[in-house]
């Protein structure tokens, strides 16, 4: 099968020439490069045999050796008559006939070297001379190679000490056993290959698709650089699916390609959850070592503030970091700083180095000693002042993965991050008390909570927290572990009817629960479908839990919708409006589709054996990190914390 030029980062495509064609132009203005070769070899000759001269002409004492000012350098040369130092700072005397004999021999010694030297230089450049244009640019080739891994081998980060593995459970098979399920997760990775395959085709290297116009898409989110998001995003899920030479193309192209070193634009700090999450994934998969580890280090220039509170975005070329203007006066977000903890731990067991651990935990300890109106969390801080920016709370876009991380933690750790459970239970009290409400309609939601009153809408990314109130239904409080799960099946029944209650039958951006309105977008810019996979997320989290057959109903109905409305030729695209019978495209097929809707799509219709929660837990992008089983082990720094 014959694969696409790859795209260099530059984003320009290497030219190629047919068979046959000259790669020069008929009045050419250069040499080719074994032309080139072979000149340089003479050259080189020819200033050998000049330099060589100079040992070799008659000795004439009206004459002085070396005038290239080299004489102190390449041999011991004291004028007659004249008294030198020598370095031992013994004093030598010119006159001495022994010293003059010793010096003559020394002499003769270096002509004769040079001599020799320039035979062999002679006797290589015939050698050159006699090969052909094939052998030469063989050559060539081969000490352009060799110099590149030399270079590798110098600037090439240390070794990752070994460490016990996490053990790796659950990441393959996963058959469902009935075949009617079973044709249906064949569907869904149908569904996978072709937006891999039209990403293979139209977009490869670029870091998202359009899917109508067929060619590559990037955005400020990634910083307009090509790093290739869809393949980082999309290859666990891939390995997942057992689409194992998908997974082998991506992963060659993240190993000759993905370098963090060439990217100078400023890149949104949340987008390298998916990055390290993927990398770290496939280092507990034994695929990558290190490219996780030159990531984080890249990103650590950004906790350069006065507080530590890291800026929102980092140009992992400079090191220079700042935030959005938007963000309540260059505040950073919450959802971006508190949503680094799975990773950063992760990177302190894998490599040893404390400092990763030590940022998030330094962040972890400064929002613990800081006022929180009503027991919120306010989605914007200052870096700069440690203060509070404007007071908005919201469970979805801008604070959401927070509170999944402060649950995650404690699951991540096997329970045993105690500080993690306890701050995670307090945040959910104090959502459950002022930002959750239930409809005149009976449906519970979850609103946001700005300027001092509720606001009663509720985002699509808010749909998440259904399936997280039933991960953190075991191990809460009191006699809550019912109460929570029951919880989370409400939100997501609620969720399901903002799907349902659309033409398409797919959900908006966001949903409103007030004059008469219940789970229906009203504003135009509120209903688009992005492909996104909160809602389908919570399906699989509450059939994990329940195995009620209703979440996998629901699933197969948003996975018939997707296929239906947002497939086209060149891969899967977005709607603007989910409640019109002729939706027009918006013609991006975001990288999270592949990385986390078709995932848990997947996932919804396998067996509870692929990827089991008590060996994995999913970060904020659903890349599976390994519950790390540290028994008796202390993380490098975790005492300066306690």
């Amino acid at each position: 099968m014959t694969t696409p030029a790859l795209l260099p980062l530059s984003g320009r495509r290497i030219p190629t020439l047919s068979p046959g064609a000259s790669s020069f132009p008929h009045h050419r203005a250069t040499l080719r490069l074994s032309e080139k070769f072979i000149l340089l070899l003479i050259l080189s000759a020819f200033i050998t045999l000049c330099f060589g001269a100079f040992f070799f002409l008659p000795d004439n004492s009206k004459h002085k050796r070396f005038d290239l000012g080299l004489e102190d350098v390449l041999i011991p040369h004291i004028e007659p008559g004249k008294e030198g130092r020598h370095s031992s700072g013994q004093v030598i005397h010119g006159q001495g006939g022994h010293d003059e004999h010793r010096h003559r021999e020394e002499e003769e010694s270096l002509r004769d070297k040079i001599r020799a030297d320039h035979e062999r230089a002679l006797q290589e450049a015939k050698e050159k001379l006699r090969k052909s244009k094939e052998e030469l640019r063989a050559e060539i080739q081969t000490e352009k190679t060799k110099v590149v891994e030399d270079l590798k081998k110098k600037e090439g980060p240390k070794p990752l000490p070994p460490v016990p593995m996490p053990k790796v459970v659950g990441i393959n098979d996963g058959d469902p056993g009935d075949p009617d399920v079973k044709e249906k997760r064949d569907k869904i990775r149908e569904m996978m290959k072709h937006a891999w395959d039209s990403y293979r085709q139209y977009g490869w290297g670029h870091n998202e698709l359009k899917p109508i116009a067929k060619k590559g898409h990037s955005t400020n989110i990634f910083g307009n650089s090509q790093m290739g998001a869809t393949i980082v995003d999309a290859l666990d899920s891939l390995y997942i699916m057992g689409l194992h030479d998908e997974f082998k193309d991506g992963q060659e192209w993240i190993e000759q390609n993905l370098d963090f070193s060439v990217v100078s634009i400023p890149i949104q700090f949340i987008v390298y959850n998916q990055y390290i999450g993927c990398c770290v994934v496939l280092r507990a998969l034994y695929v990558f070592k290190v490219k996780a580890v030159q990531l984080a280090e890249k990103l650590l220039p950004a906790f350069n503030t006065p507080t530590g509170i890291p800026w929102a975005m980092v140009n992992l070329k400079s090191g220079v970091g700042r935030n959005w203007g938007w963000a309540s006066a260059g505040s950073s977000i919450l959802a971006e700083f508190g949503t680094l903890h799975m990773e950063f731990v992760h990177l302190t067991y894998l490599t040893g180095n404390p400092a990763y651990y030590q940022k998030v935990m330094h962040i972890r300890k400064l929002l613990a000693k800081m006022d929180r109106p009503n027991g919120l969390y306010p989605n914007y801080l200052n870096p700069r002042t440690g203060r509070w920016g404007q007071h908005h709370t919201s469970v979805g876009g801008l604070g959401d993965s927070f509170y999944e991380y402060l649950l995650k933690a404690w699951l991540m750790s096997d329970k045993t991050d105690a500080e993690a459970r306890k701050t995670y239970d307090d945040a959910i009290e104090a959502i459950e008390r002022h930002l959750i409400r239930k409809s005149n309609g009976g449906l519970t939601f979850i609103g946001e909570w700005k300027n001092g009153h509720l606001e009663r809408k509720m985002g699509h990314l808010t749909c998440f927290a259904g399936g997280m109130f039933a991960l953190g239904a075991d191990g809460s409080p009191g006699d809550k572990a019912g109460h929570y799960l029951q919880l989370g099946a409400e939100i997501a029944h609620t969720c399901h009817e903002s799907y349902d209650r659309t033409v398409l039958k797919l959900g908006p951006e966001a949903f409103k629960f007030d004059s008469g309105l219940e789970a229906v977008a009203v504003r135009q810019n509120e209903k688009y479908y992005i492909l996104r996979p909160e809602v389908i997320e919570t399906y699989w989290y509450m059939w994990r839990f329940t195995h009620d057959p209703k979440y996998r109903q629901w699933g197969w109905e948003a996975a018939q919708a997707i296929d239906k409305y947002c497939r086209v030729s060149g891969g899967f695209s977005g709607v603007k409006d989910v409640y019109s019978s002729n939706p027009t495209y918006d013609d991006v097929q975001q990288s999270f589709f592949l990385a986390e809707t078709l995932k848990y799509l997947y996932l919804l219709f396998s067996s509870d054996e692929l990827l089991p929660l008590e060996s994995w837990v999913f970060n904020t992008e659903a890349h599976p990190l390994p519950v790390l089983h540290l028994g008796n082990v202390t993380l490098p720094g975790s005492q300066d914390h306690r």
